[in-house]
């Protein structure tokens, strides 16, 4: 599954890092540019793949509201300005050249991320993912992605490899994973879980050998990284 890829322009390069460190931790991609020409020739090469472009309105040689402008005569791609100017003429300039959002400097990343989701979602392009090493979760559509190829999943199989990704690295018993996939009233025996487990290891293939067994314990989930 394809993860949403954001255009940073901005041209303070320590800026730039600590912006595209925080995007990449939150399941981005990003795509980075430190001037207005360089931007441009990112966009207009990798256009249809860019979800979204954070644009500092205070560039080296075209200024932002520039940049904006011929981004315009391509596409719509949801745009959010980036600036230290915060008065209101500054902010309406923007938004009349055709910009999305609006944040002044100084920002939280936070602030910028929940920016970012909002506008993604308006947009109809945000991709609410779980991601462990080669494994994602589309959780809006309910789909698992090996190495972005679809595995056709039951709900049950489903759940159960949600909360395994979602405690990873921790040592899960039998009883605690019936509990809390199948609901504390569940009838059915333990073995349940063996089963479940048996047949998410045959959807994923060989190659994927997250869900290990852990010997008078349970079993032990964790992507390329344990």
């Amino acid at each position: 599954m394809k993860k949403n890829r954001i255009l940073i322009i901005e041209d303070e390069q320590k800026l730039m890092r600590t912006m595209k460190d925080y995007l990449q931790l939150q399941g981005y991609q990003t795509l980075e540019a430190e001037n207005g020409h360089e931007a441009l020739q990112i966009f207009y090469r990798e256009q249809k793949k860019i979800d979204l472009i954070l644009l500092d309105v205070m560039l080296p040689d075209l200024d932002g509201y520039e940049v904006l402008r011929e981004i315009r005569k391509v596409l719509d791609t949801p745009v959010i300005m980036l600036t230290a100017r915060s008065s209101v003429e500054d902010e309406m300039n923007g938004f009349e050249r055709g910009a999305d959002d609006y944040i002044t400097k100084p920002y939280t990343l936070e602030l910028v991320r929940l920016r970012i989701e909002a506008l993604l979602k308006r947009a109809g392009k945000f991709r609410n993912c779980l991601e462990s090493g080669n494994i994602s979760v589309d959780l809006d559509a309910q789909k698992v992605y090996w190495k972005d190829q679809y595995i056709e999943t039951t709900r049950k199989e489903y759940e159960l490899l949600l909360y395994f990704m979602e405690h990873s690295n921790v040592v899960l018993s039998r009883g605690t994973i019936l509990d809390a996939v199948w609901g504390y009233d569940y009838v059915g025996d333990i073995r349940t879980v063996d089963t479940m487990v048996k047949q998410l290891r045959r959807k994923l293939g060989d190659e994927c050998d997250y869900i290990r067994s852990v010997y008078g314990a349970g079993y032990l989930f964790g992507g390329d990284d344990k």
